[in-house]
């Protein structure tokens, strides 16, 4: 007994230490205005902008405005439910609390495929919008005629990445010291450059504007956009539990998520879609510099490359905690500075080929949200509906059989199997390799479908193949042997 309960200690110890920066579990790092802070500077990157450009290609601007709030909403609300809630309330990094629902292997599985792919996969468009914003600065400032697939855009996203590298290695209170700079500077940066978009052209013709690049119908462009924007909220998903545990109350995780990456991000999609609309490029990196002047262009630029270095270490500190957890032993003993810089190996030779994700970013997007939707459905059915929030600590740092989240061989195959099940009604809907969609998808999206069959999935293999195991059956009938800790209100 005595040597299990060290062992569990010591899993806790492990978890709450990154880098050479102890944070531990329960301490105050962000309240509620840091992590708004954290979230506006998540929000307000690149890939805000991109995100609306790419929805201007598909619908014009009152149909991209709307497809961008009702997919954001949506989707965030959804990614929320399923990663900071309960994160934030036991003050547990997330893919710990997620072998309640996937078991030990199963989390790994998961980690080291969609998440690890993902993740890696937004690490490396960041570095080159990074390159290619820097690239442009020296095509203004120096004359250069560098194209967007130059050898010195891939340079510049290795020296991105270096930089993301040295500031993960010291930790989150040095993300908070960054965000805090970056996040105000790109709120009046955003609302400045919607200025300078109404001053170039008059509401009405905005609002006139015809989509840059549709691929069908209005209404299926207009699903299409929907899709798009629901696939950008779920995209936070990876990383947004293991960032809110960090938060001194519940109110600072929620709120400020919402305010952040769904309200800031509105903004600048729609500084994005504008833009796009009338300088007739969805490429930000490209009509910064025609729509601000040369000079305030450079400087938009300037500032935008660097924030971008703060969502990428967002981004790979939640996602090498997610590898430190469902590696074992084996990762737990690599130091947090190597794991940090294994983790950039692929990003890194992904820009050697700078156009490969940057210019299929809408394919990318909807792929990653297949599986993030499926996810999330099955997540929110295991911790809201079969658990009722409720938790045992303990259990979750227990070894083998010991851990009543063991199931079968560490995998819990309903919550696997319900998740595989969610992605297949998703592409069934919509394929976002060969754009091929059934005439519901119109109407329901892929996504909320994938959600919902997830859960319902879950919901029943839990009661086919989980009868007595997996801790459902003692979580509701002895409340009093679950441990919650919660970190106050």
């Amino acid at each position: 007994m005595g040597d299990g309960v060290m062992a569990v200690e010591e899993d806790v110890r492990r978890e709450a230490t990154f880098g050479s920066l102890p944070v531990l579990r329960g301490e105050r790092v962000w309240n509620f205005t840091d992590f708004t802070w954290v979230n506006v500077g998540l929000a307000i990157a690149t890939w805000a902008f991109l995100v609306g450009g790419s929805t201007a290609a598909l619908v014009g601007f009152q149909k991209g405005l709307a497809a961008m709030i009702i997919g954001n909403a949506i989707g965030v609300a959804i990614m929320l439910l399923a990663s900071v809630v309960s994160s934030q309330r036991y003050g547990v990094e997330q893919y710990t609390l997620l072998r309640s629902a996937f078991g030990f292997g199963g989390v790994a599985l998961l980690v080291f495929t969609v998440v690890l792919f993902t993740e890696m996969g937004w690490s490396a468009l960041l570095g080159v919008m990074f390159g290619r914003a820097a690239t442009q600065v020296s095509n203004q400032v120096l004359g250069t005629d560098f194209g967007p697939n130059a050898l010195l855009v891939t340079v510049l996203s290795l020296v991105a990445i270096a930089i993301a590298w040295v500031i993960l290695a010291k930790g989150p209170l040095t993300m908070r010291f960054l965000n805090r700079v970056v996040a105000p500077g790109l709120a009046l940066l955003t609302v400045g450059m919607i200025v300078l978009v109404l001053s170039r052209t008059s509401w009405q013709e905005l609002l006139a504007a015809p989509a840059l690049n549709p691929f069908s119908d209005d209404g299926l462009n207009f699903a299409l956009a929907v899709e798009f924007n629901l696939g950008v909220g779920l995209s936070w998903w990876p990383v947004m539990g293991s960032l809110a545990r960090l938060t001194d109350r519940p109110r600072s995780a929620l709120w400020p998520g919402y305010i952040g990456l769904f309200g800031a991000t509105i903004v600048a999609q729609v500084v994005g879609m504008a833009a796009a609309l009338t300088l007739g490029d969805s490429d930000p990196t490209v009509w910064m510099v025609p729509l601000g002047g040369e000079w305030l262009g450079v400087v938009a630029l300037l500032f935008i490359a660097f924030a971008n270095l703060t969502s990428l270490t967002s981004i790979v500190y939640s996602t090498c905690l997610a590898l430190r957890q469902a590696g074992g032993n084996l990762l737990a003993k690599v130091r947090w500075e190597w794991l940090t810089a294994g983790f950039f190996v692929l990003p890194a030779l992904v820009s050697f080929w700078p156009g490969l994700l940057y210019d299929q970013f809408l394919v990318f997007v909807t792929w990653s949200g297949a599986f993030l939707a499926a996810i999330c459905g099955t997540v929110i059915a295991d911790y809201f509906v079969l658990r009722r929030q409720r938790l045992d600590l303990r259990g979750l740092y227990a070894h083998g059989a010991a851990s009543p989240y063991h199931f079968t061989g560490g995998f819990n195959l309903a919550g696997l199997l319900s998740t595989g099940l969610g992605a297949v009604a998703y592409v069934a809907l919509y394929n976002p390799q060969t754009l091929a969609t059934q005439p519901a998808f119109e109407v329901l999206t892929a996504s909320v479908p994938a959600v919902v069959v997830a859960a319902l999935a879950h919901l029943l293999l839990t009661a086919v193949l989980n009868r007595r195991r997996g801790g459902y059956a003692s979580g509701r009938r002895e409340r009093g042997a679950v441990i919650v800790h919660d970190r106050g209100n």
